[in-house]
């Protein structure tokens, strides 16, 4: 790996990191995209790698920060991560058996939708 790719890495990485303390956004919207537009990583290359991310406890200072302030409720946590467990687990499995073309085309959607719906039906 050369220089120059350490250091997009690096970018990217300390964008999305901030964004995910700000807004609380990052493997999907941000690193994702990144990995797939300016390194020319496959969907799945690019998805398997933000999930990697989250065996670490790479967003442990900005959890720890919310929750000092109260924003963390453990008991909605601790389900969802039940949830998030299975949920990843099978989508994963559907990801790596559909071809790249369709997996893109599926994420894209969904990030228009979101973002659609956040934009102009949120109150």
């Amino acid at each position: 790996m050369n220089t120059q790719t350490i250091l997009l890495l690096l970018l990217v990485g300390l964008i999305s990191g901030a964004l995910s303390g700000l807004i609380g956004v990052g493997g999907g919207i941000i690193i994702v995209p990144a990995l797939i537009l300016i390194l020319g990583y496959s969907q799945q290359q690019a998805q398997g790698t933000s999930l990697g991310l989250l065996l670490l406890p790479v967003g442990i200072l900005a959890v720890w920060g919310y929750y000092k302030k109260g924003f963390i409720d453990i008991k909605v946590v601790l389900i969802m991560s039940v949830a998030f467990l299975i949920g990843g687990w099978l989508g994963s499995a559907l990801a790596l058996n559909i071809s790249q073309a369709a997996l893109k085309k599926v994420f894209a959607v969904v990030l228009v939708c979101i973002a659609t719906k956040m934009l102009f039906f949120d109150k």
